[in-house]
Formats: C-alpha cells, sequence, structure tokens
C-alpha cells in the first residue's frame, strides 16, 4: 500500500498560556497543504524494517521514527497486527513547522488499520495519533480545523479558500540552506498571551471570519516575534509575499515556512 501525505499551515497560531505539564495551550487553524508531499509504501512482512530515503540522509534512528513508533503504539493493542516493511520517500522539508514527521505517522496509523483490518474510525485514529505527537490527529482528517488545547483538540471549522491560492516557500540561509526552526528554539522566547494584559488583537476565531483582505495584522503567528529576529530570513520572506502581490502571508506553525494567499 502506497500512500501520498499532506502537510499543513497554521493560519494565526496564538500561545494562550503555560500548562502544568510543561505544554502550552494555543489555539490555531489548520489547512491541509500538498505541496509537499512523503511517500509512505508499507507492505506486510515477516519483521519489522523501515528505509527512508531523503536527500542528504537521515541524522535520527529510523527504528524510532514516527512510522515505526505508530506501528508499535497499535500492536500494544492490536497484537494480531503484522509485522511491516516501510519504505519512506521524504520530501517534506524538516523544521520548517509543516508537520512532515507528524503527517507520517497519521498516515501510518490509517495503512495499519487497512492492513490489519482493525476497523478503527477517524475519531479514535485520532486518539492514537494524539498520543504520537501535537499535531498529528489533524492528518486523520486532513481538512481544515480549528484546533486548541496542545493542538490535538480539533473541530470542523468552516472556512473557503477556494479562491485563493496557497503557496509556501522555506526560506534560505546565506549559504544557501533551507532556514530550520527547532520546536525548543521557537518556545524559548515565547511570552504567552495570558501575561500580555490587554490583547490587542481580536479572538482567532473572530479574525478568521473577517475577509481574508482583512487578516493581516489580525491573523497573527505569536511564534513570528520570536522566531524572526533569530532568522530574519523569514520576515524577509514574508515582506516578498506581500511584494509579488499575496493578500495575506505568515509564518507557518513554529517556522520556518512562509506562506502566502493569492488572487
Amino acid at each position: 500500500m502506497t500512500l501520498e501525505t499532506c502537510t499543513k499551515v497554521n493560519v494565526g497560531l496564538n500561545v494562550l498560556r503555560k500548562r502544568a505539564d510543561g505544554y502550552h495551550d494555543l489555539e490555531t487553524l489548520f489547512v491541509p497543504y500538498y505541496g509537499y508531499s512523503d511517500l509512505l509504501t508499507v507492505e506486510p512482512s515477516e519483521r519489522l524494517d523501515i528505509d527512508i530515503e531523503r536527500e542528504g540522509g537521515v541524522d535520527w534512528d529510523p527504528m524510532e521514527d514516527l512510522t515505526v513508533r505508530a506501528w508499535r503504539l497499535l500492536k500494544a493493542d492490536y497484537p494480531q497486527l503484522p509485522a511491516v516493511s516501510i519504505h519512506l520517500e521524504k520530501r517534506a522539508p524538516v523544521g520548517a513547522g509543516l508537520g512532515g514527521g507528524s503527517a507520517d505517522a497519521a498516515f501510518m496509523l490509517r495503512a495499519l488499520n487497512e492492513l490489519g483490518g482493525l476497523g478503527l474510525d477517524d475519531p479514535a485514529l485520532a486518539a492514537y495519533a494524539s498520543r504520537l505527537g501535537s499535531d498529528c490527529a489533524f492528518f486523520i482528517y486532513c481538512r481544515p480545523m480549528f484546533a486548541t488545547g496542545r493542538g490535538e483538540i480539533l473541530e470542523p471549522f468552516d472556512i473557503d479558500l477556494s479562491k485563493y491560492t496557497l503557496k509556501v516557500e522555506i526560506p534560505t540561509c546565506a549559504d544557501g540552506k533551507p532556514v530550520a526552526v527547532s520546536t525548543r528554539e521557537a518556545y524559548g522566547g515565547i511570552v504567552p498571551r495570558e501575561l500580555w494584559g490587554e490583547d490587542v488583537f481580536p479572538p482567532l476565531r473572530d479574525a478568521l471570519r473577517l475577509p481574508v483582505e482583512e487578516w493581516r495584522g489580525r491573523v497573527v503567528n505569536d511564534f513570528e516575534s520570536t522566531v524572526c529576529p533569530l532568522h530574519p530570513e523569514i520576515s524577509e520572506l514574508i515582506a516578498d509575499f506581500y511584494a509579488r502581490g499575496a493578500v495575506y502571508a505568515a509564518m507557518s506553525g513554529s517556522g520556518s515556512s512562509v506562506f502566502g494567499l493569492f488572487l
């Protein structure tokens, strides 16, 4: 079985408060994006193995990849699940805020559900996915979802962006390498909104219901304030998107990718 994954962009991302468990409560709109899709092939096998194809190789243990962890998670509850051979062709950039690894995990759960005949519905698969990563559950659905909590609490959000073209690019450093932002780096300087005092921005749900032409300055990614000073290439690319005619442009997630909506 071969599946082509999707990635996502965050349209607005507000960091609300730090939780007792060390995570942060946030709110964001996840929108699927298909410009960077990994190719995941899963076949029954005598033993569990994985091959990851990625330009420049991988800098993590393949047997700790999220796809393998997804298999282990289901195997613990469904012992009849067969071993599988995994081939993952990585196309989505790492450290870009597009959720490529999370998508791989979710699509792996979907593949295993079918291969193993487990009969799990989407909410059940999403519950497993949320145990693998905060944004993994979104990729069970791959349609616009308003996310709260750590990003795992999802509700459908009625929004029509069909008249816009969604473009995503990764900024590059002076040496030509893509800018990458770690989650640790992004959260390192973030100030949750509960500490801001009076919030000068409208609630994200309300801002998203405005015409897209009115989003600039109202639909805000809080991470831009901490990440862009460290990586000015990101803010430069946002400005370039506007110069090219974008109706709205912003950083996605914790960076480094930038997306724009064009008419």
